[in-house]
Parts: C-alpha cells; sequence; structure tokens
C-alpha cells in the first residue's frame, strides 16, 4: 500500500515537472520572438496578399486574397505547369526543337532576345521564361504546343478549371501581358486581360511545387545560360541566395510587372522542412514586393516554429492547449 502511494506520488511529480518544463519552454520561446511581426503588425503595402503553408494548406495571412486583379508574368506558372504536364506525360520532349515566330520574336517586356526562324530547345525556352520571365519564350512554347497562342490559352483555362480555381481568375495569353500590350500584333492572344486573385495564385503555385517539385531545381538559378549565345539572362527573382533581399531558404518562384498590375511576386521559401508559399500582388516598387514577402515569409516561419514547439509539449504531456 505504502508502496502504490509513493507510485501515485512519483507519477504525480513527473507529471508536473514536465508540465513546469512545458511552460518554461514555450515561454522562453515567445520571448524569443518578442519585437517579430504578429498577424496584427501586418501591415503590407501591397493591393492583396496571402501566405500559406504547403505542407498542410492552412492560410497563414491573407488580404484581399479573393479579388481579381492583373497578375503580370505570374501566370506564366500557369505556362509552366502546362510544359510540365506535357513532359511528364511523354508528349513534348526537352530535347524539341522550336521554331520562334514573328510575334514572339516581337513581344514587348523581357525576353531572351531573339529574331524569327531561331530555333531552340524547349528546355532551353522553360528555363529562360522560369528564370529570366522571357515573355518570347513563353510565346514561342505556347505556340509550339497548341499551334496558336489562342488555342494554347484554352489549354490554360481549361487546366486552372482542373484545380478548380474560382472564376474570378481567367487566363488570356501565355505571358501575363496586358491587353494593350498584345494590340499590335495579329497573332496575339490579347481579346482580354488576364485576371488572378491571390488565393488562386498561391493555390496554382502549391499544385506545381507539390507535383513537380523540381521545378525549384530551376527557380533556384541565379542565371541561364543559352547553347545559342555566350550571354546569361539573370534571374529576376531578387530574394535567392546573394541577391539584395536574400531569404533564407527562398528557391523561387515567379516574379511579375505591368503598368496594371504594379509589382508582383509569389515566393517560396524552405526552412526546417516547413515551406511556406506567399503572393504579394499591387506593390509599388520592385524592391516593395520583396521586402513585403520577407514579413510574410519571417511571420510564417516564426508561427509554424512555435506551434512546432507547442505540438511537441502537447504531446509529452498528453493533452491539448484549446
Amino acid at each position: 500500500m505504502q508502496q502504490e502511494t509513493y507510485g501515485r506520488k512519483r507519477g504525480g511529480t513527473v507529471l508536473w515537472l514536465l508540465t513546469a518544463i512545458g511552460v518554461i519552454i514555450s515561454v522562453f520561446y515567445v520571448i524569443s520572438l518578442k519585437g517579430s511581426p504578429s498577424r496584427a503588425d501586418l501591415q503590407l503595402d501591397s493591393s492583396s496578399a496571402i501566405l500559406i503553408d504547403l505542407n498542410t494548406g492552412e492560410v497563414l495571412y491573407e488580404k484581399n486574397a479573393n479579388e481579381a486583379l492583373p497578375p503580370a508574368s505570374m501566370s506564366k506558372l500557369m505556362t509552366e505547369l502546362i510544359i510540365l504536364d506535357l513532359t511528364s506525360e511523354g508528349t513534348l520532349d526537352w530535347k524539341e526543337q522550336v521554331k520562334t515566330s514573328a510575334y514572339a520574336a516581337e513581344v514587348p517586356g523581357s525576353q531572351i532576345g531573339f529574331s524569327a526562324g531561331e530555333t531552340y530547345t524547349v528546355r532551353e525556352l522553360f528555363e529562360a521564361m522560369a528564370i529570366h520571365s522571357a515573355n518570347d519564350a513563353a510565346v514561342a512554347l505556347a505556340e509550339h504546343v497548341s499551334g496558336s497562342e489562342a488555342a494554347f490559352v484554352q489549354l490554360m483555362n481549361n487546366r486552372a478549371a482542373k484545380l478548380d480555381l474560382s472564376k474570378e481568375t481567367v487566363f488570356a495569353n501565355a505571358t501575363g501581358l496586358s491587353h494593350e500590350d498584345l494590340v499590335p500584333f495579329e497573332a496575339a492572344s490579347s481579346e482580354r486581360d488576364t485576371m488572378m486573385s491571390a488565393k488562386d495564385t498561391a493555390t496554382l503555385a502549391a499544385y506545381l511545387l507539390k507535383k513537380y517539385p523540381e521545378v525549384v531545381d530551376v527557380s533556384s538559378r541565379s542565371s541561364v545560360k543559352l547553347a545559342s549565345t555566350s550571354q546569361r539572362l539573370k534571374t529576376t527573382n531578387m530574394m535567392l541566395s546573394g541577391m539584395p533581399y536574400a531569404f533564407p531558404g527562398n528557391d523561387g518562384l515567379k516574379t511579375g510587372y505591368t503598368v496594371q498590375a504594379g509589382y508582383c511576386f509569389t515566393g517560396t521559401a524552405k526552412q526546417d522542412g516547413k515551406r511556406l508559399v506567399s503572393v504579394i500582388m499591387g506593390a509599388k516598387t520592385p524592391e516593395q514586393r520583396f521586402t513585403e514577402t520577407g514579413k510574410l515569409f519571417e511571420y510564417g516561419f516564426q508561427l509554424s516554429g512555435l506551434e512546432s514547439v507547442m505540438g511537441h509539449v502537447q504531446s509529452k504531456l498528453g493533452f491539448k492547449v484549446g
């Protein structure tokens, strides 16, 4: 009897110690985060924004995330997805030669800078599009796959429907350029503007990362070298390692800019096994899209870190904190 009483006391002491240790760990962790951004502190200077945890799908932060806005070149994420689908299915080969058209050569904005009639491989064009945001590369791929940009746009919208993106999101061309930019080109798909919500953009990016995680092997590169030229096309992502707005773990994903859209960025970063996906739309300067993304990442990883510590403590104590 005395032994049983001692056992109960000992068990109670151990539970008390575990509880105390858990509380101490949590308190010190919260103290360590003092001065770091909270959800209320995230006053982002952008038209819309969203942050999601790729592992859980949880939305960690959102601002006007369902509002349809021009996404600029972030819409190339859909062009990337379709090319990856086709190469994965075996209907398109990375080494396949693509002959460039006059429209592809003349499309404005970021470019490889080729002339009509030149040839590039599918891989070269894909990498130039993903890393340098080359509009001419995107158009060349679209025309090669579907015969025309307008036909490729049908593929884009069909793929959006399969992903259950909202009706607010409509793809109008392969590049994300505005209607006004493309009207002068007879071969262009220029009937309307591409519109996407931050939530749909994040959903598209998350799907792309989950289905084709190798995409970050491309998007994490600081430049791309094409076989036909000695010139290196530089990345547009200034959050990669060694760049002015470098963030630990950032390895993608897609920038965007038009006059109508402002400065945009779909970012992703991975730390300690956790991957976040963010979207900033309508920033006023090219730098601002990266500083605002940095705020989201800081918040998201700190939140995830606190949740991990609390989850660990809860599992040890055998109860949940509501």
